[in-house]
């Protein structure tokens, strides 16, 4: 820290004008900004004009009021402003009213300098952590709210919509998808949109953890309830009590541990590992899987009544391959994102590297993108993204239909093609969805329908 620097700023209140300036003199000299008031409204002028750290308030304030009426304007203010009062006639009752009325802490005169100062630098802690506690829910609303979720293509449209309407609801919510379609933060931006964002949102890999583990670490375990428990162990479930809890994999889940995720989706109640108490908890569940869970049930793999449980509500991931619209922004949000937190100076995507990124299968779907984005970035020796820089599979690799990306132009950028021909491809390639088609081809649906009977592929569809 540097010599002069200020450590804090204090409002120091007390009716005693001599005591007032003695005590704000010694506070400079110790590198604090301070600001006096010998009175309550005097105090309250200060405290509308400038953010304080820390108000020193003396508990007697003349026939006026007493510091207890100061410390309460300043809670009702909602402020982060820490208060210590003062007193002369300390008593532990009094101690006690004051802690529980909102105080940081409670000192009786005369104070010891060692003392003062020792509980202003812990109340000047406890704003720093407040602070920064503050500033990490704000990025990870950042990071995980809906507005970081990258994509225009109409169904992902759709899910934004569900989103919003399911979020603050305790209704269970099945997310389906292949591996990679980010799955855990739809699932993380659920619980950011909903009430519970300022409780624990809790994350379990089900198919990462053996299956005589998964269990103890869902619902806790009683010390004694199999070789090593030699404690008892709060689970996964009492850890989101109150929050969210996500479960990945699901499909992996046995039989057994079926029947009681079953129970505590219907009941909100559980017994721990070799236990007998039942724990109740207010965990709203979110569950995903990349199978097919259908199938698994008709194998006998996954319980029936469980699978109608968990599909109240069902979010479905496209692949990357079926929104090949959406790869130029999840691209260039990755490149920001990566430069941001690299210090590299990449200004864009090269339109061969970019036309590349769009011809590709991605079976790793968005996460293998952002992958190869920040490979480029790390990696490329230019100030844009070339197709050099991708790997080989992508830089060679074969577009996955012909006339792809011509799903993804406007009419009017691809009039070198017979025209009937590229709206069949698109009709095609969206299985007959007028509504998609004309987004794609980025024109009305009226028009579409113009010109579909122009060409006679309405006639051609009612054949089909």
């Amino acid at each position: 820290m540097a010599k002069n620097a200020i450590k804090g700023t204090i409002l120091l209140v007390d009716d005693d004008r001599l005591v007032l300036n003695s005590m704000a003199d010694w506070l400079r000299s110790c590198q604090y900004d301070v600001d006096t008031a010998c009175t309550l409204a005097e105090a309250r002028s200060r405290l509308t004009s400038k953010t304080y750290d820390i108000a020193l308030v003396d508990i007697q304030l003349g026939d006026e009021c007493d510091g207890f009426a100061l410390l309460r304007e300043i809670n009702d203010l909602g402020s982060l402003t820490s208060v210590i009062l003062i007193t002369g006639y300390g008593t532990v009752e009094s101690a006690i009213t004051a802690i529980r009325a909102g105080a940081f802490d409670f000192l009786t005169k005369p104070l010891i300098d060692a003392e003062l100062e020792m509980a202003i630098e812990r109340a000047l802690r406890q704003r720093r952590v407040i602070t920064e506690n503050t500033n990490l829910k704000q990025q990870l609303e950042g990071k995980f709210g809906l507005e970081n979720i990258v994509g225009r293509d109409h169904r992902m449209q759709r899910i934004y919509d569900i989103i919003e309407s399911v979020a603050d609801t305790r209704a269970t919510i099945l997310i389906t998808g292949e591996s990679g379609t980010g799955k855990s933060m739809i699932a993380r931006a659920i619980h950011q949109r909903s009430a519970r964002k300022n409780k624990p949102f809790i994350e379990v890999a089900s198919g990462a953890l053996p299956e005589s583990l998964l269990e103890s670490e869902l619902f806790g375990h009683v010390a004694g309830a199999f070789t090593g428990a030699v404690g008892n162990k709060n689970g996964k479930f009492k850890a989101a009590d109150e929050g969210t809890i996500f479960l990945d994999e699901i499909c992996t889940a046995s039989q057994g541990l079926q029947v009681k995720l079953l129970r505590v989706l219907q009941e909100l109640a559980f017994e721990m590992v070799g236990g007998s108490q039942t724990i109740h908890v207010d965990t709203r569940v979110i569950l995903a899987t990349n199978e097919n869970l259908e199938k698994a049930v008709a194998e006998g793999r996954f319980r029936q009544d469980l699978y109608y449980r968990i599909n109240v509500i069902n979010i479905e991931l496209p692949p990357l391959r079926d929104r090949i619209s959406d790869i130029p922004l999840l691209a260039r949000h990755f490149l920001e994102n990566m430069c941001r937190n690299s210090n590299k100076s990449v200004k864009g995507i090269d339109s061969q590297a970019l036309t590349a990124l769009q011809n590709y299968v991605w079976p790793g779907n968005v996460r293998q993108l952002q992958n190869v984005i920040e490979r480029a970035v790390l990696l490329g020796k230019h100030d844009m993204i070339m197709p050099e820089d991708l790997p080989s599979d992508i830089s060679g690799g074969m577009p996955i239909l012909d006339l792809t990306d011509l799903a993804n132009k406007r009419l009017k950028e691809a009039l070198t093609d017979p025209e009937r021909q590229i709206i069949l491809e698109v009709l095609e390639l969206h299985n007959w969805n007028r509504n998609a088609t004309a987004e794609a081809l980025g024109i009305n649906r009226t028009t579409l329908y113009k010109k579909m009977k122009k060409l006679g592929l309405d006639e051609q569809k009612t054949l089909k």
